[in-house]
């Protein structure tokens, strides 16, 4: 168990703590909120499935989602882990078929008001921890390109892209960078 997962870590005057049930229809709203305003589109029920079964999805066993709160109690920032990796596309469904076990790093997501304060990274680097504690081998992402600030914020964490999709996709709204975050010693904290 990691400090974060025994209790809320300070990020200014933020919390950074494991999600309840209770915070579950914020986390919601704050995701598809991020991605109308950034990448100009809603909910979609093929990507977004996982939102509606949140409590399966996020709080079973080998499973995170952490949340940063303001000063209120309301949530701001998001992140989660879960365990596999991608269903698409095929290049990275056989990378992940045979490289141990695999979890995802997914619903990275921040308010705007509340962006350039460290929670994106407090949260990321919580999962991280979380994924190296869990006895993941590797910890993959995606990100739309397009996303502000996405690509630079990924490798400054020391991510490495590992596919990138810009160009070939067949749906414009997408710019799909696929990426490994490491885990390390330093990551298990």
């Amino acid at each position: 168990m990691t400090v974060l997962e025994r209790a809320p870590a300070p990020v200014g005057g933020y919390a950074v703590r494991p999600a309840g049930p209770s915070d579950l229809a914020a986390v919601r709203a704050l995701v598809l909120d991020v991605t109308l305003r950034d990448l100009g589109y809603g909910y979609e029920p093929a990507w977004h499935r996982d939102l509606d079964r949140a409590a399966q999805t996020y709080l079973a066993p080998g499973r995170t989602l952490l949340v940063a709160v303001d000063g209120d109690g309301r949530v701001v920032a998001t992140a989660g882990v879960r365990p596999g990796g991608p269903t698409a596309p095929a290049a990275m469904v056989e990378r992940y078929a045979r490289a141990g076990r695999v979890a995802q790093l997914v619903r990275v997501a921040t308010d705007p008001a509340h962006r350039r304060r460290g929670l994106a990274r407090a949260l990321a680097e919580g999962c991280r921890a979380f994924a190296a504690t869990a006895g993941y081998d590797v910890l993959c992402l995606h990100t739309n390109a397009r996303t502000p600030a996405a690509l630079p914020f990924w490798r400054s964490l020391g991510a490495v892209v590992v596919l990138d999709e810009r160009g070939r996709e067949a749906d414009p709204r997408l710019a799909t960078v696929h990426l490994e975050l490491p885990l390390g010693r330093a990551a298990a904290g």
